[in-house]
């Protein structure tokens, strides 16, 4: 698309409820703002292994005014594999969140997160950043680790205080994950059942079965 045709489609866009709650969810994840100009102006880009190609056509779907070019296959040479990818235009609507979720060229957890997370955003979270504890828990660990203890601290707040989630911070080799008790596991799956999609619904955890007593 040629430059001035290219700028006057962005001044037709705007991001939608949707688009807003799950960039907060996927930013919290794997997915990350660039910018050239100090934040003026923004893209999100989105990465991921192959396997996990239908999400991202999904994550595309969301943004596609926003996109020029469709997902895209890269390999990778260390470790070796191959991810799928695409990006947004560049955009001022995007500064906001640029700025709240970068400090220092480095990604951290908002202030405004409270305000901004909805069950539709942990959903999105999930299933970029989560996994079962076990295959015989009810539990559930988001992997936090690129955030400092101080940003998983208040992530669990928010996720106490949004959501009545039982759930804390759990030290490990790279950083600290947030662990989700099992004794929430209908609150849970009942704030992001609705928006898993079915590839990734793997991620989470099934009902354990209830053995009957032995005669």
């Amino acid at each position: 698309m040629r430059s001035k045709k290219l700028e006057d489609y962005k001044r037709t866009l705007a991001l939608t409820n949707e688009q807003r709650e799950v960039l907060v969810g996927i930013l919290l994840g794997d997915a990350h703002l660039e910018s050239r100009t100090q934040g003026r102006v923004s893209r999100l880009k989105i990465e991921q292994a192959i396997t996990h190609k239908h999400y991202v056509s999904h994550l595309y779907d969301i943004f596609k005014p926003w996109v020029i070019t469709p997902p895209q296959r890269k390999e990778k040479r260390r470790p070796k594999g191959t991810n799928i990818w695409f990006q947004t235009v560049s955009h001022e609507s995007l500064q906001l969140f640029t700025k709240s979720f970068y400090r220092e060229g480095k990604k951290h957890v908002p202030e405004r997160v409270q305000e901004w997370l909805t069950p539709r955003g942990l959903a999105y979270w999930y299933m970029d950043d989560g996994s079962m504890k076990s295959l015989d828990s009810k539990g559930v660990i988001f992997n936090t680790q690129s955030f400092s203890r101080n940003d998983v601290e208040r992530l669990c707040a928010v996720l106490r205080d949004n959501f009545d989630l039982q759930c804390s911070p759990r030290s490990q080799r790279d950083g600290w994950q947030i662990f989700v008790s099992g004794r929430s596991y209908e609150k849970l799956s009942a704030l992001v059942e609705a928006f898993l999609i079915p590839e990734m619904k793997y991620k989470f955890p099934t009902v354990r079965k209830t053995q009957l007593p032995k005669k």
